[in-house]
């Protein structure tokens, strides 16, 4: 067994871990139902969205591969804001990232409990939907806590199960392909290509390809950080941004009325697979909805570890247990305020500010790149993002863009949540003050 670190945690997550962490961060449910949405916009021109969208996230993922290759300690983007722009600015970073897991935590169990009615009706209907979202959490929690190893493995195994259908869904598709689906005009099926669809679609879609971050945060428990951490991001793109084309594909080439289908990848493959089609799909999209639900879990509790190392948040949260190593007092608050948003429905008022909190967050990592560069008392970078600088700018332009397009009301969430992590930041200093006094 690995040696616990001066952290009290071990170094569990082997390098081909990392990368299929990566896969189970980003792959969730987004991609079961995007394809009809971003159809429904541009028409075929979506496939050139998917494109253009997985180059963006491309670039900042660049900017994370460099700044991560600088550290081996827990906390990701919470880390890199803390020692770039100081304890205030990290601290934010940290509580945004966190609000963002508890709240896709939230919304997706509620998914998947929506997809399990596919198989059994009344599993939407309480009281079985409160006792089943109950039993997933505990089961995930005990996961957790008995080792990141343990969470590891049960991440890998359901990452190989999400990736299965979704190949197959390809593979088999490929051969009930109509060409005359495809058409690259103007106008499509009502759908109108402008700049405004266009950068409607890409923003549909940089969601879909969120969560790589989720790799980072634990790099604690990660075997070599730095040479891994940037191997399995850009690694780990490559593999999605291939897998999400092709679906696109599959789907515009399989499915006549794909614009107006809200399950666009069971309606496809009932097509050229019948029922058994669609029941592969809803089984897919639960599968790669557990394993996703586990990473979250991971990710959110390693950053209140984090926090409390850092004595930004109360040391208890900081507490590895003695035979498993693992954080199990920050993995048991995390679940249970996931728990309590999952069954009492205002993670849907929540959920508002999760993209622009990943946004902002994402901002503060570009940042970083071109701080660590001119400090001269920064760790080394193992891996260093080719036009680093340039890179850095235009992703910060770009997250720009993205921010600039979201609505009021989540302008207005967001802001509410940056207030509410201030009061926490200056009330937890102005405690601890005291009681040094």
């Amino acid at each position: 067994m690995e040696q616990p670190t001066r952290e009290g945690l071990v170094r569990g997550i082997r390098r081909w871990d990392l990368v299929a962490v990566v896969i189970n961060g980003v792959i969730g449910a987004g991609i079961f139902g995007l394809p009809s949405k971003v159809y429904g916009l541009i028409g075929s021109y979506s496939l050139i969205a998917f494109a253009v969208c997985a180059l963006v996230v491309t670039l900042i993922i660049l900017c994370f591969a460099e700044v991560g290759s600088r550290f081996d300690a827990t906390g990701g983007p919470y880390l890199y804001a803390r020692e770039a722009f100081g304890s205030l600015v990290g601290f934010e970073v940290g509580w945004l990232q966190w609000l963002a897991r508890v709240t896709a935590f939230a919304a997706n169990i509620n998914l998947l409990v929506g997809y399990l009615g596919f198989f059994w009706p009344a599993a939407g209907s309480e009281p079985w939907r409160m006792l089943i979202i109950t039993g997933i959490v505990v089961s995930l929690t005990i996961v957790n806590v008995v080792g990141v190893r343990n969470a590891t493995i049960f991440g890998n195994f359901f990452t190989i199960g999400k990736l299965i259908p979704l190949i197959f869904f390809i593979a088999v598709g490929l051969f009930f392909i109509n060409t005359g689906n495809y058409s690259f005009e103007a106008q499509q099926g009502g759908a109108q290509l402008g700049y405004a669809t266009f950068s409607t679609s890409v923003l549909l879609l940089i969601y879909a390809f969120t969560g790589f971050e989720m790799a980072v945060i634990p790099a604690g428990e990660v075997q070599n950080p730095q040479r891994n951490i940037p191997f399995a991001l850009l690694t780990a793109i490559g593999i999605i941004a291939a897998l999400y084309i092709l679906i696109q594909f599959v789907s515009i080439g399989t499915l006549p009325g794909l614009a107006t289908s809200t399950k666009p990848l069971a309606d496809a493959s009932s097509n050229f697979m019948g029922t058994a089609g669609a029941a592969i799909i809803s089984a897919g999209a639960m599968i790669s909805i557990v394993g996703n639900l586990s990473l979250l879990i991971l990710a959110g509790s390693r950053l209140f570890f984090a926090m409390a190392e850092q004595q930004q948040l109360p040391r208890i949260l900081a507490t590895t247990h003695k035979r498993f190593h693992t954080p199990h007092f920050a993995i048991l608050l995390s679940a249970a305020v996931m728990l309590a948003l999952a069954l009492s429905g205002t993670f849907i008022y929540l959920l508002t500010i999760s993209a622009i909190a990943r946004l902002l967050t994402y901002a503060a990592t570009c940042a970083a790149l071109p701080k660590f560069r001119r400090m001269s008392d920064a760790p080394p970078a193992r891996f260093k993002a080719p036009a680093g600088i340039i890179i850095s700018i235009v992703s910060l332009v770009l997250a720009g863009w993205l921010l600039s397009n979201s609505s009021g009301g989540e302008a207005r969430d967001a802001g509410i949540a940056v207030v509410l992590g201030l009061v926490i930041y200056f009330a937890y200093g102005l405690s601890r003050r005291r009681a040094i006094q």
